[in-house]
Order: structure tokens, then C-alpha cells, then sequence
């Protein structure tokens, strides 16, 4: 009879053990993550360090939310710009920023004639208006070998390669003249803005 009430509390000591490692484990291991939690961690793992990182600027809105750029620009001053007749503008997604372009063609422009592609005897013209025109002008200007440009907007700059771009208060204006067999023209898109910059 001794012997039964011995072992009682040795079995029942040694549940209390098992019990406890069991609780002491499983407050140890972190829970499974979510599938949302776990994409967001191999998102974070994945991502630039903050050093390096930059802000993304904003998606672009619906295609009725944007500025319509080719209310700024008419034919003929795209025209006296590209120094060939046009076609009437066309509304074009941006290359590299939240807006849509107005495109106008000369009579050399390759076929088929995509407006959100750039293309070579074209004029087009983005205008970004509102609180974050800012941002995409900033956005495209650290992506590229900007050069200051004085006398256009608030701040203005050449890419370098094939467009001029303005700053003027909640206004981006972008412009490329891309002439046929011919290479980009700063004077052409200077010429341009001077026509734009007072619609603004």
C-alpha cells in the first residue's frame, strides 16, 4: 500500500515536468506566420537597405484623373518645335512619370504609331499637375545626369539624353522633340516650354 502511494507522486511529478517543457517550448517558438506576414518579411529581406533606398513616387491615377497634357500644347507649336508638319496630339501613357503624354507626329514617324512607346520624328509632351508633380519631377531627375537650365519655371533641367523637364509651382512639364534622323533638341524643347510654360 506504501509502495502505491510512493509512485502516485512521482508520476505525477514527472507529468508536471513533461507539462512544463511542453509550455516552456512552445512560449519559446514564435508563432507560424501568416501568408501575409511572411510575404511581408521576404519583401523587407528583399528590399534595398534604407541607406540606399528612395522614395517611390506615386502610382500614376486613372487615366480620367490625369492632367490632359495635350491642353496645353497645339499642333502648331509642336510643329514650329519639331520644324516638320504633325499629326494631331494623342493622348499617350508617360515614360517615366505620373501623367499622360500628348504626342504629335511628323510625317517620317515609324509605323505602327504606339503614343506609349517614344518614338523618333515626335514631339511629346507630359504635364503633371498637383501635390506630387514635386515628386516625379525629383523622382525622374535622380535617375538621369540632370543639367541645370536657368530662365524656365521655378527650376528646370535637360536629361542629358532627350528631354527638358520644368518645375512650376504644382506643375511638371516634360518635354521631348526628337526630330527625324536626328538627335533630341534642347532648343526645340526650350522653344516649346516658352510656348507651354504661360498656360501653366
Amino acid at each position: 500500500m506504501r509502495r502505491r502511494q510512493c509512485a502516485i507522486p512521482v508520476v505525477a511529478g514527472c507529468a508536471a515536468l513533461v507539462l512544463a517543457a511542453c509550455s516552456s517550448s512552445s512560449s519559446t517558438s514564435p508563432p507560424p506566420a501568416s501568408p501575409s506576414t511572411a510575404a511581408a518579411t521576404s519583401a523587407a529581406a528583399t528590399a534595398a537597405p534604407p541607406a540606399t533606398a528612395t522614395a517611390a513616387p506615386p502610382a500614376p491615377v486613372a487615366a480620367a484623373g490625369n492632367f490632359d497634357s495635350c491642353s496645353v500644347v497645339t499642333a502648331a507649336e509642336a510643329a514650329s518645335a519639331l520644324g516638320a508638319a504633325v499629326s494631331a496630339g494623342v493622348l499617350g501613357d508617360a515614360t517615366v512619370e505620373g501623367g499622360l503624354a500628348c504626342v504629335f507626329y511628323g510625317p517620317s514617324a515609324p509605323t505602327p504609331r504606339d503614343p506609349n512607346v517614344a518614338q523618333a520624328d515626335s514631339v511629346r509632351v507630359v504635364v503633371v499637375h498637383g501635390p506630387n508633380a514635386l515628386v516625379w519631377y525629383q523622382n525622374y531627375k535622380s535617375k538621369v545626369s540632370a543639367q541645370p537650365v536657368s530662365g524656365y519655371g521655378d527650376q528646370a533641367y535637360y536629361d542629358g539624353v532627350a528631354s527638358f523637364s520644368v518645375l512650376k509651382g504644382d506643375y511638371y512639364l516634360r518635354i521631348a522633340v526628337v526630330p527625324a534622323g536626328a538627335a533630341p533638341s534642347l532648343t526645340a524643347e526650350e522653344q516649346l516650354a516658352a510656348a507651354i510654360l504661360p498656360k501653366l
